[in-house]
């Protein structure tokens, strides 16, 4: 019996997809989930007080509030908090704001790199990797650059003080497949 390499393949992919939906640090971010710092070992939820007000962004990791797993088991789970005053955002921004802080993917829609910095003068997330532009105070829009379409932003809200998962991903995560 010969096996198709094609069938055994999608299955592999399927299996290995399963796998990772099983696993609960894969889960994308869940409303109700609230937000950590990338880094933290101790695993405190963030306020909208612990982002510094439109000076740059802090890398933040979704966290399951039941028994606190830290959703980091996707590099497509990271996001970015900025803070800004809240008038200065788009009014579609500020609908999925927190006490004016916003949350996007770190994940560019280009090519799938990381946006690794912060335009200060502009206000703005920058992706070194092919030099795209976007404005995290008008909806993660772009620019500047060849990424195609704006960054999911990831909608918040305040429980207890604390920064929590509104509701999913605004869009899908990810970059364009061409």
């Amino acid at each position: 019996m010969s096996v198709d390499r094609r069938a055994l393949l999608l299955s592999a992919i399927g299996v290995s997809l399963g796998f990772a939906q099983d696993d609960p640090a894969s889960v994308r971010p869940k409303p109700g989930d609230l937000l950590t710092k990338v880094g933290d070992a101790g695993k405190t939820p963030l306020t909208p007080n612990d982002i510094p007000l439109a000076a740059g962004y802090t890398a933040a990791w979704a966290m399951d509030p039941a028994d606190n797993t830290v959703r980091s088991g996707s590099r497509l789970n990271q996001v970015l908090l900025l803070r800004f005053d809240p008038a200065s955002l788009a009014t579609t921004t500020r609908e999925h704001a927190a006490d004016g802080v916003v949350a996007y993917t770190s994940i560019c829609t280009h090519n799938g790199c990381d946006i690794d910095q912060w335009l200060a003068k502009e206000q703005q997330l920058f992706c070194s990797c092919h030099e795209s532009i976007f404005d995290p105070r008008d909806g993660g829009k772009v620019l500047d650059g060849p990424a195609p379409r704006a960054l999911p932003a990831l909608p918040l809200a305040i429980a207890d003080g604390a920064l929590v998962v509104a509701k999913p991903f605004t869009t899908p995560v990810g970059y364009e497949r061409g």
